[in-house]
Protein backbone atom coordinates (compact mmCIF):
# COMPACT_ATOMS: atom_id res chain seq x y z
CA UNK A 1 0.00 0.00 0.00
CA UNK A 2 1.32 3.26 -1.23
CA UNK A 3 0.54 6.30 0.87
CA UNK A 4 -0.12 9.87 -1.47
CA UNK A 5 0.94 13.29 0.51
CA UNK A 6 -1.34 15.55 0.21
CA UNK A 7 -1.61 19.37 0.73
CA UNK A 8 -4.17 20.42 2.87
CA UNK A 9 -7.13 22.44 0.79
CA UNK A 10 -6.90 25.84 0.82
CA UNK A 11 -10.37 27.52 2.42
CA UNK A 12 -11.43 29.59 -1.29
CA UNK A 13 -11.68 33.01 -0.59
CA UNK A 14 -15.64 34.53 -0.72
CA UNK A 15 -14.06 37.35 -2.98
CA UNK A 16 -14.09 39.93 -0.11
CA UNK A 17 -10.16 39.57 -0.67
CA UNK A 18 -11.06 42.32 -3.45
CA UNK A 19 -12.18 44.87 -1.01
CA UNK A 20 -8.96 46.26 0.62
CA UNK A 21 -7.90 46.75 -3.13
CA UNK A 22 -10.92 49.03 -3.34
CA UNK A 23 -10.29 51.02 -0.42
CA UNK A 24 -7.17 51.53 -1.08
CA UNK A 25 -7.84 53.47 -4.58
CA UNK A 26 -10.40 55.19 -2.45
CA UNK A 27 -7.78 56.33 0.11
CA UNK A 28 -6.09 57.46 -2.33
CA UNK A 29 -8.74 59.13 -4.22
CA UNK A 30 -9.39 61.30 -0.86
CA UNK A 31 -5.63 61.85 -0.54
CA UNK A 32 -5.13 63.73 -4.06
CA UNK A 33 -8.31 65.62 -3.14
CA UNK A 34 -6.86 66.66 0.11
CA UNK A 35 -3.33 67.62 -1.55
CA UNK A 36 -6.16 70.16 -4.08
CA UNK A 37 -8.06 71.54 -0.82
CA UNK A 38 -4.73 71.79 0.99
CA UNK A 39 -2.92 73.98 -1.14
CA UNK A 40 -5.80 76.58 -2.26
CA UNK A 41 -6.36 77.28 1.28
CA UNK A 42 -2.24 77.67 2.03
CA UNK A 43 -2.33 80.07 -0.99
CA UNK A 44 -5.57 82.27 0.09
CA UNK A 45 -4.99 82.45 4.05
CA UNK A 46 -3.20 83.97 6.93
CA UNK A 47 -3.25 80.45 8.78
CA UNK A 48 -2.40 80.06 12.93
CA UNK A 49 1.14 77.99 12.77
CA UNK A 50 -0.82 75.35 14.89
CA UNK A 51 -2.92 75.01 11.63
CA UNK A 52 -0.51 75.46 9.32
CA UNK A 53 1.96 72.60 10.57
CA UNK A 54 -1.33 70.70 10.42
CA UNK A 55 -1.71 71.03 6.50
CA UNK A 56 1.39 70.56 5.62
CA UNK A 57 2.07 67.37 7.31
CA UNK A 58 -1.23 66.22 5.70
CA UNK A 59 0.48 67.45 2.16
CA UNK A 60 3.13 65.09 2.90
CA UNK A 61 1.39 62.17 4.58
CA UNK A 62 -1.16 62.67 1.48
CA UNK A 63 1.84 62.18 -1.16
CA UNK A 64 3.32 59.39 0.79
CA UNK A 65 -0.12 56.94 0.67
CA UNK A 66 -0.96 57.74 -3.10
CA UNK A 67 2.81 56.85 -4.15
CA UNK A 68 2.61 53.82 -1.55
CA UNK A 69 -0.79 53.07 -2.53
CA UNK A 70 0.99 52.86 -6.49
CA UNK A 71 3.09 50.23 -5.23
CA UNK A 72 0.48 48.48 -3.24
CA UNK A 73 -2.01 49.05 -6.65
CA UNK A 74 0.90 47.17 -8.83
CA UNK A 75 1.43 43.74 -6.50
CA UNK A 76 -2.81 43.72 -6.15
CA UNK A 77 -3.04 43.48 -10.25
CA UNK A 78 0.06 41.53 -10.37
CA UNK A 79 -1.68 39.29 -7.83
CA UNK A 80 1.39 38.98 -5.79
CA UNK A 81 1.96 37.08 -2.73
CA UNK A 82 3.19 40.28 -1.08
CA UNK A 83 0.25 41.97 -1.28
CA UNK A 84 -1.84 41.02 2.19
CA UNK A 85 1.68 41.48 4.24
CA UNK A 86 2.59 44.52 2.76
CA UNK A 87 -1.26 46.28 2.83
CA UNK A 88 -1.57 45.31 6.44
CA UNK A 89 1.65 47.45 6.94
CA UNK A 90 0.32 50.01 4.99
CA UNK A 91 -2.85 49.53 6.87
CA UNK A 92 -1.51 49.83 10.35
CA UNK A 93 1.07 52.95 9.64
CA UNK A 94 -1.92 54.81 8.08
CA UNK A 95 -4.61 53.86 11.17
CA UNK A 96 -1.53 55.19 13.40
CA UNK A 97 -1.39 58.65 11.53
CA UNK A 98 -5.13 58.84 11.68
CA UNK A 99 -5.09 58.81 15.13
CA UNK A 100 -2.05 61.02 15.77
CA UNK A 101 -4.07 63.42 13.92
CA UNK A 102 -7.13 63.15 15.29
CA UNK A 103 -5.79 63.52 18.30
CA UNK A 104 -3.68 66.73 17.55
CA UNK A 105 -7.06 68.35 15.97
CA UNK A 106 -8.75 67.72 19.37
CA UNK A 107 -5.58 68.70 21.79
CA UNK A 108 -4.60 71.59 20.02
CA UNK A 109 -6.36 75.11 20.56
CA UNK A 110 -6.49 76.72 17.32
CA UNK A 111 -9.04 73.70 16.15
CA UNK A 112 -12.80 73.49 16.98
CA UNK A 113 -15.02 69.84 18.09
CA UNK A 114 -16.61 68.52 15.07
CA UNK A 115 -18.42 65.65 15.56
CA UNK A 116 -18.76 64.97 11.48
CA UNK A 117 -14.87 65.01 11.39
CA UNK A 118 -14.53 62.53 13.94
CA UNK A 119 -17.38 60.05 12.80
CA UNK A 120 -15.21 60.48 9.89
CA UNK A 121 -11.79 59.60 10.99
CA UNK A 122 -13.31 56.95 13.27
CA UNK A 123 -15.21 55.42 9.40
CA UNK A 124 -11.78 55.29 8.28
CA UNK A 125 -10.10 53.95 11.34
CA UNK A 126 -12.85 50.68 11.45
CA UNK A 127 -13.08 50.32 7.41
CA UNK A 128 -9.22 49.93 7.59
CA UNK A 129 -9.28 47.24 11.11
CA UNK A 130 -11.80 45.27 8.43
CA UNK A 131 -9.46 45.24 5.69
CA UNK A 132 -6.73 44.00 8.07
CA UNK A 133 -8.85 41.29 9.00
CA UNK A 134 -9.81 40.19 5.47
CA UNK A 135 -6.47 39.64 4.80
CA UNK A 136 -5.44 37.75 7.93
CA UNK A 137 -3.59 34.40 7.25
CA UNK A 138 -6.24 31.88 6.85
CA UNK A 139 -9.01 34.09 5.17
CA UNK A 140 -8.77 32.70 2.35
CA UNK A 141 -6.99 35.80 0.46
CA UNK A 142 -3.98 33.51 -0.61
CA UNK A 143 -5.81 31.57 -2.70
CA UNK A 144 -6.46 35.35 -4.83
CA UNK A 145 -2.75 36.57 -4.13
CA UNK A 146 -1.12 34.06 -4.75
CA UNK A 147 1.82 34.61 -7.04
CA UNK A 148 5.41 33.66 -5.69
CA UNK A 149 7.63 36.43 -4.39
CA UNK A 150 10.36 36.25 -6.33
CA UNK A 151 8.12 36.45 -9.59
CA UNK A 152 7.86 40.21 -8.46
CA UNK A 153 10.10 42.96 -8.93
CA UNK A 154 11.89 45.03 -6.29
CA UNK A 155 10.72 47.70 -4.35
CA UNK A 156 13.01 50.24 -5.66
CA UNK A 157 11.94 49.54 -9.08
CA UNK A 158 8.32 49.97 -8.49
CA UNK A 159 8.69 53.25 -6.83
CA UNK A 160 11.08 54.84 -9.44
CA UNK A 161 8.58 53.10 -12.26
CA UNK A 162 6.08 55.08 -10.10
CA UNK A 163 7.32 58.38 -10.08
CA UNK A 164 8.33 58.37 -13.45
CA UNK A 165 4.42 57.19 -14.46
CA UNK A 166 3.33 60.06 -12.18
CA UNK A 167 5.34 62.69 -13.62
CA UNK A 168 4.52 62.11 -17.24
CA UNK A 169 0.61 61.25 -16.24
CA UNK A 170 0.63 64.48 -14.79
CA UNK A 171 2.43 66.43 -17.84
CA UNK A 172 0.05 64.96 -20.13
CA UNK A 173 -3.16 65.07 -18.04
CA UNK A 174 -3.04 68.99 -17.33
CA UNK A 175 -2.19 69.13 -20.99
CA UNK A 176 -5.54 67.57 -21.98
CA UNK A 177 -7.32 68.83 -19.08
CA UNK A 178 -6.33 72.44 -20.10
CA UNK A 179 -7.01 71.82 -23.40
CA UNK A 180 -10.09 70.36 -22.92
CA UNK A 181 -11.24 73.25 -20.53
CA UNK A 182 -10.55 75.79 -22.80
CA UNK A 183 -12.49 73.99 -25.58
CA UNK A 184 -15.83 73.98 -23.18
CA UNK A 185 -15.36 77.22 -22.24
CA UNK A 186 -14.91 78.22 -26.14
CA UNK A 187 -18.04 75.32 -27.49
CA UNK A 188 -20.47 76.83 -24.11
CA UNK A 189 -20.01 80.58 -25.20
CA UNK A 190 -18.65 81.30 -21.49
CA UNK A 191 -18.29 84.50 -19.96
CA UNK A 192 -14.32 85.64 -19.49
CA UNK A 193 -15.35 88.65 -17.16
CA UNK A 194 -12.56 88.59 -14.09
CA UNK A 195 -11.19 85.79 -16.32
CA UNK A 196 -14.03 83.58 -15.47
CA UNK A 197 -13.20 81.38 -18.71
CA UNK A 198 -9.62 81.47 -17.61
CA UNK A 199 -9.91 80.03 -14.29
CA UNK A 200 -12.66 77.38 -15.40
CA UNK A 201 -9.31 75.91 -17.76
CA UNK A 202 -7.22 75.90 -15.20
CA UNK A 203 -9.49 73.93 -12.89
CA UNK A 204 -10.15 71.57 -15.63
CA UNK A 205 -6.16 71.50 -16.21
CA UNK A 206 -5.71 70.54 -11.93
CA UNK A 207 -8.12 67.68 -12.59
CA UNK A 208 -6.66 66.06 -15.33
CA UNK A 209 -3.07 67.02 -13.65
CA UNK A 210 -4.31 64.98 -10.74
CA UNK A 211 -6.02 62.06 -12.95
CA UNK A 212 -3.12 62.03 -15.23
CA UNK A 213 -0.72 61.85 -12.19
CA UNK A 214 -2.36 58.85 -10.49
CA UNK A 215 -3.67 56.76 -13.75
CA UNK A 216 0.00 57.34 -14.84
CA UNK A 217 1.61 55.91 -11.74
CA UNK A 218 -0.80 52.99 -11.54
CA UNK A 219 -0.47 51.51 -15.39
CA UNK A 220 3.71 52.23 -15.27
CA UNK A 221 3.30 50.16 -11.30
CA UNK A 222 1.03 47.79 -13.36
CA UNK A 223 3.56 47.09 -16.31
CA UNK A 224 6.37 46.56 -14.22
CA UNK A 225 5.07 44.18 -12.43
CA UNK A 226 3.73 42.50 -15.33
CA UNK A 227 7.01 41.53 -16.42
CA UNK A 228 7.99 38.00 -14.50
CA UNK A 229 11.30 37.22 -13.79
CA UNK A 230 13.12 34.49 -15.94
CA UNK A 231 13.83 31.40 -13.89
CA UNK A 232 16.55 29.91 -13.24
CA UNK A 233 18.06 27.23 -15.68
Amino acid sequence: MTSINQEPARRPDSGLAYVPVAWLCITMALSAYGLISSWRVIGGYDLPDSVAYFIYSGLAGGIVTILWGLYLLGLAFNRSARFPRHFIIWQVVTIVWLAARLAYVLLAPDFGFSAQGLVFSLGEIAIGVLCIYLLRRGSGSETVYAKPEAESPSVLVSVVAALLGILLGAVLGAGVGFAAGSLIAEITDMSCFEGACGYFAVFIGLAGLVVGAIAGGLFAVWRVNRRRARPVA
